[in-house]
């Protein structure tokens, strides 16, 4: 080969690849869960509203807004309890999975225990339980009358599991929450139950905080103390998180010990002096998680919060925490109890003793110590347990108060791409139609739909009768057609939440993506994140049949929750997810 041909040879290599790594992200698919959120150098307000701005010229959005509506009935609000899905439907049990479920022949007793999703998950680190009842199950044990004992494990939150109990929904022959605080609240709305075990493994709960926080609370306010965080948090010093009370263990022990430490008395956690105390306490918390498992997945991905409530024993299992961070406990423990609910035959009875014996045994001991159980039992509970009517009343406090008179603005951005054609977009109008039952008056609502083009079909503006007629009526006019230029409908709902928020200055904006899948046209994932990140909106995203793991990164850039959903239980999670938030 001539020289001049060998250098051109090399020149043309040199040249391919530049162009190989300047189109790297390209070439090998971008991976949005690389991404460390918490390192993003992210730009000003007016920066991002500058290039949210300037992206949004680039994508043309078009109005066809709705300006009149119709609502069949504006008399009656809707319980979340009537959108749960029946999972005694086999085509529901995705939802609350039975984790263990063991085939049953004629000689078998067979009990069905609900059981807290951070013991009864299918893999490490939320699967103690799981693998407890698999080893009990396989061991064939015998009752004293010869029948062969089993048992069932339902992957369920402890506050959903309540749900589903109290008004006699669905019925277990056993429930294990994470505290004894949801069968005070079973005692309360009368369903029949008995203690088998008050503690199957020792647990509490804790606020995990960055260590350089607990330096400053030490050196500011003298200790770390629940306390003193709580009066750090109603400062501004500190930017907490917690889980919602309605569904966590967790964030309902929590609630109930920030409401005991403004009382003058355990009688008096729902007293003026209290409410006015937690109000000013709400001020400081930006976020709130649907579950504890979510708590711990954003914060181990990169979440910005200096302090969030935690499980002590997940709290030990996650490599992410093991340096930086402080364990603070609080309010009453995490003790696994075991009860059997309703009436139940006393051979269904024998099997749950049975059952937790073998949670005794060594075999049982062992596991919970390799999964971090027990770990400290010579904590006490910080107060006196509430009264079931109490905690109930405490919840009701808490959707009341939580935005402490800051109106929510919020924009619901649907998926209206072919895809979503028949039943996927059907159901989600059912969802959103059934949604907007658990939106407050007050707060602020409007509706962008996206498939190859973005358009918006409802104003951000409060949601009193009007709107909210106006709202059904624009959900009803959905129609699906097009590509998914999923992150042009992003892009362009935070700008309009951004101008919303110059004009309502105290206003909190959310947004709410339904979709079936990712973007196939428009801005991608990696040109959208920086712009997103800037805005620090949180995004909601409620994925429908959908695997997509750019919608979990997308939920965790501004740590909001990410869940998927398909068949009717979408009504109930996007009720839900309303419910705790708006």
């Amino acid at each position: 080969m001539k020289k001049n041909q060998l250098i051109g040879l090399i020149v043309f290599g040199v040249i391919i690849l530049f162009i190989v790594l300047a189109n790297f992200e390209d070439i090998f698919q971008f991976d949005p869960a690389s991404v460390d959120y918490s390192k993003i150098e992210r730009m000003s307000e007016g920066e991002t509203y500058n290039e949210l701005t300037r992206l949004s010229n680039q994508i043309g959005p078009s109005t066809k807004l709705v300006t009149v509506g119709y609502i069949d009935d504006l008399s009656t609000r809707k319980d979340l309890v009537d959108t749960l899905p029946d999972i005694s439907l086999e085509r529901n049990q995705h939802y609350y999975p039975l984790t263990v479920d063991p085939y049953i022949q004629a000689n078998d007793v067979a009990v069905e225990i609900f059981a807290s999703t951070e013991k009864s998950g299918s893999k490490d680190p939320d699967n103690w339980m799981t693998l407890l009842a698999e080893e009990y199950n396989k061991r064939n044990i015998s009752l004293a009358n010869g029948k062969k004992a089993k048992v069932k494990l339902r992957y369920i939150a402890s506050g959903t599991a309540y749900l589903y109990i109290s008004t006699g929904k669905y019925m277990p022959q056993a429930f294990t929450p994470s505290s004894h605080l949801w069968v005070k609240m079973l005692d309360a709305s009368g369903v029949k139950n008995e203690v088998i075990r008050d503690r199957l493994v020792g647990n509490i709960a804790g606020v995990v905080m960055r260590s350089k926080i607990a330096d400053k609370l030490k050196a500011d306010y003298g200790e770390v103390s629940v306390a003193n965080l709580i009066d750090a948090v109603i400062q501004g010093d500190v930017a907490m998180g917690y889980t919602d009370p309605f569904a966590s263990s967790t964030g309902l022990n929590f609630l109930i010990t920030t409401l005991s430490s403004f009382a003058d008395n355990p009688d008096d956690i729902l007293s003026d002096k209290v409410v006015e105390s937690f109000e000013a306490f709400q001020k400081g918390v930006p976020y709130v998680a649907l579950s504890t498992i979510q708590m711990r997945d954003s914060v181990t991905k990169g979440g910005s919060l200096d302090a969030f409530v935690m499980e002590y024993q997940t709290y030990i299992r996650a490599p992410e925490l093991k340096n930086g961070y402080f364990f603070l406990p609080f309010g009453i423990r995490h003790d696994n109890p075991l009860y059997s609910v309703g009436d139940i035959s006393a051979d269904q009875k024998a099997v749950l003793e049975s059952f937790a014996q073998f949670s005794d045994s060594n075999y049982g001991k062992q596991l919970a110590d390799r999964y971090g159980f027990n770990k400290n039992l010579g904590y006490k509970n910080a107060y006196a347990l509430p009264s079931g009517s109490n905690l109930v009343k405490a919840q009701s406090l808490w959707k009341e108060k939580k935005d402490s008179g800051r109106q929510i603005a919020a924009i619901f951005l649907c998926d209206t791409s072919g895809s979503m054609g028949g039943e996927p977009l059907a159901l989600v109008k059912k969802a959103l139609l059934g949604g907007a039952e658990f939106i407050d008056p007050d707060n602020a609502i409007g509706l962008v739909a996206f498939s190859s083009d973005v358009y918006q079909t409802l104003e951000i503006k409060e949601f009193n009768a009007l709107q909210k007629a106006r709202f059904n009526t624009a959900v009803k006019q959905l129609d699906a057609g097009g590509g998914t230029a999923m992150y042009n409908g992003i892009l362009v709902s935070l700008k309009l939440l951004m101008e919303y928020k110059q004009d309502n200055p105290d206003c909190k904006p959310l947004l709410f993506v339904l979709t079936d899948g990712d973007t196939n046209e428009g801005f991608e994932f990696r040109e959208a994140y920086k712009s997103i990140a800037g805005a620090r909106i949180p995004i909601y995203t409620i994925g429908y049949n959908a695997v997509v793991k750019n919608l979990t990164a997308l939920s965790s850039i501004n740590e909001a929750a990410s869940m998927n959903a398909s068949d009717e239980g979408i009504v109930y999670r996007i009720g839900a997810l309303l419910n705790a938030e708006m």
